[in-house]
């Protein structure tokens, strides 16, 4: 992102709300150069464009004078901003491995693919139209999916891992993919590539008897 606009973003995290004049004088405080407030609504309106800011809201002055716009930042923009989950997430995850012996692992993570399968709310009856529904849930999700059909039936492709920090450490997660993508679909796939042994995509392989089948009942 461009410089200015991160920094008014950072500006707007700290102090919650700002008006065009504090952002000017707290980039002016931050850089030392004399940026306008011209040049600051035009980073504004461009931080608005791609949902990062609010719309400006009127706020009254406690002394006289015009009323000024104030800025705050929308949910969007906290993904411009690192976070700890990743370290949070693998520590639960030790923990639990450490605590827990190897069913009971299997269980919350059994339970937490239901869930999410749940939430997905899946309800094509047939194959494309469920693996449709299944790749928009993924997508939502930060999988980068797709699938295709093969000879063997059709295949489903994640090309990108939202846990690949941690899923190399351990199968738990793969597994935990494994459950939710079999959930939603209504069949147990068979797993053909894995991002986290190095391949480009975690492929699902589904065979066309499984297709058919599941289109019958």
């Amino acid at each position: 992102m461009q410089e200015t606009r991160q920094q008014i973003l950072q500006i707007l995290k700290e102090n919650g709300e700002s008006t065009v004049d504090s952002i000017v004088s707290a980039l002016r405080d931050l850089r030392g150069d004399k940026i306008t407030a011209v040049t600051v609504r035009h980073h504004l309106n461009e931080l608005q464009k791609n949902e990062l800011i609010t719309t400006p809201r009127l706020r009254h002055r406690s002394t006289p004078g015009r009323p000024q716009h104030v800025y705050e930042l929308t949910e969007q923009a906290l993904e411009h901003f690192p976070d700890n989950y990743q370290r949070l997430a693998a520590g639960l995850l030790t923990q639990i491995r450490q605590h827990l012996p190897e069913d009971g692992v299997n269980v919350i993570i059994e339970g937490l693919a239901t869930d999410m399968a749940t939430e997905a709310h899946i309800t094509a009856e047939t194959m494309p139209e469920r693996l449709d529904q299944v790749i928009a849930y993924l997508n939502d999700n930060g999988y980068n999916a797709t699938w295709e059909p093969n000879d063997d039936g059709y295949v489903l492709y994640t090309h990108n891992c939202p846990y690949h920090q941690l899923a190399h450490k351990t199968d738990t997660l793969c597994n935990m993919d494994m459950r939710l993508i079999s959930s939603m679909l209504g069949v147990v796939p068979r797993m053909t590539s894995r991002v986290a042994d190095g391949d480009a995509t975690c492929a699902y392989q589904i065979p066309a008897a499984i297709t058919e089948s599941s289109a019958e009942s």
